[in-house]
């Protein structure tokens, strides 16, 4: 169902989006930057020794918000490396970027913070966008402007091995959970950003970034419950890797599966996707692992998972219990209001899995606000922005969060 507003509310509200449209350049697939960036991590000894949320460095950067570098976000910024838990409970190190707006906190309380999680990157770590940031190539720059311009500090994650050593685990929710709410407890711990422990969350993404969001909506009570999480806005989320194989596996985003495949086999090695592949298949993964996503997409478009496979491994036992594992939903529900969200023609991620999860969310009894768009994925999301970020607004007012869970 579609929520009503007023005409006035409205009207504001388009004119954010057609300047959000204008300063993001928004598209499934952002550019690389112009050169590789460092692979290199600070200290493992560190990091095996650090609790979650435990900085291992933090070093001041620019963020541009575009490639020729003319125009800054508003905000001081840090390139953050921090002690984060893997989907199997391991210590890792991930890297990230806080942004503390420029202006001075007027509110009431302590300055909030978004725990961000961007959309599809890619899988080589210049896709990274804490490298995007301080290259001025990220596509969702104008987002975080709009976030900052808000008074709220905005915490990035780069996810797990995005910009750091090892290949991606892309699309594991239960990694991507804990890298956000780490990044959050993170940001309060960075000398200099002026931030509270007790600080007022809130969770933010759309597409990789929803998988991600919601998952630290769903995780929050459990890993990070000193973090004071008011709300989540979680869009276009990929709730059932499954079905979104069957949606894209041989269409235009077609290398997307493969991209999960790889990450999923980084985060369970068990999985050992290796012993399931052709010489094409070897060589495409081999590839694809220093790819962002526009490359990506163009270069494996239209294949199918049996273009790289003698047997489809993400149909065995072994890979449906993983995906399971990482299915959102189901008995588990966040302890933080939320505001769901879904393109009606998503040509990427399809809109039955998630209206899904919102009904197993509203049957778990959470406060969910779910809202329907009439646009695809990118245009979504573009329309989505400003209604999030006045929902958003209302959770850090103290205000009752809105429940449409009783209607159909």
């Amino acid at each position: 169902m579609r929520l009503t507003y007023s005409t006035r509310r409205l009207v504001g509200s388009l004119a954010v989006v057609a300047a959000l449209a204008a300063s993001t350049g928004l598209a499934v697939a952002a550019a690389a930057p112009s050169a590789p960036a460092d692979r290199s991590a600070p200290g493992a000894n560190k990091t095996a020794s650090a609790g979650p949320g435990d900085v291992v460095s933090a070093e001041p950067f620019t963020a541009y918000a575009d490639p020729g570098k003319v125009t800054t976000l508003p905000a001081k910024a840090w390139k953050v490396h921090y002690r984060s838990t893997s989907a199997t409970g391991g210590a890792i190190e991930v890297s990230g970027a806080l942004l503390v707006p420029t202006a001075a906190w007027d509110g009431d309380g302590p300055r909030p913070v978004i725990g961000y999680s961007v959309g599809t990157h890619g899988m080589g770590d210049q896709c990274a966008p804490s490298n995007y940031l301080a290259d001025g190539r990220e596509n969702e720059a104008g987002v975080m402007r709009t976030l900052l311009q808000s008074g709220w500090a905005v915490a990035v994650t780069d996810y797990q091995n995005l910009g750091t050593p090892g290949t991606h685990t892309y699309a594991v929710g239960r990694a991507e959970g804990h890298a956000v709410l780490d990044m959050v407890r993170a940001a309060t711990k960075v000398d200099g950003a002026g931030l509270a422990t007790d600080a007022p969350v809130g969770l933010w993404g759309y597409s990789q970034g929803g998988q991600s969001t919601a998952w630290g909506a769903q995780l929050a009570a459990s890993y990070a419950p000193e973090l004071r999480v008011k709300g989540a806005a979680p869009g276009g989320v990929p709730a059932d890797l499954p079905r979104i194989r069957d949606f894209v596996d041989g269409g235009p985003f077609s290398g997307l599966v493969l991209m999960a495949g790889v990450g999923y086999d980084a985060a369970y090695p068990e999985l050992n996707l290796d012993s399931y592949l052709t010489a094409a298949g070897k060589a495409a993964v081999a590839d694809i692992k220093d790819d962002c996503v526009a490359e990506a997409t163009s270069k494996y478009a239209f294949r199918r998972i049996a273009d790289y496979t003698t047997t489809d491994p993400t149909r065995t036992e072994a890979w449906k219990a993983r995906f399971n594992a990482n299915r959102l939903g189901g008995a588990a529900k966040p302890s933080a209001p939320v505001y769901l969200y879904h393109g009606l023609a998503d040509e990427l991620v399809p809109y039955d899995q998630a209206a899904q999860l919102r009904k197993e969310w509203c049957g778990n009894g959470a406060d969910v606000e779910w809202t329907t768009y009439p646009g695809e994925h990118v245009t979504a999301y573009i329309e989505a922005v400003p209604l999030a970020v006045e929902w958003m607004r209302g959770r850090f007012a103290g205000q009752d969060a809105p429940n449409n869970c009783s209607l159909p």
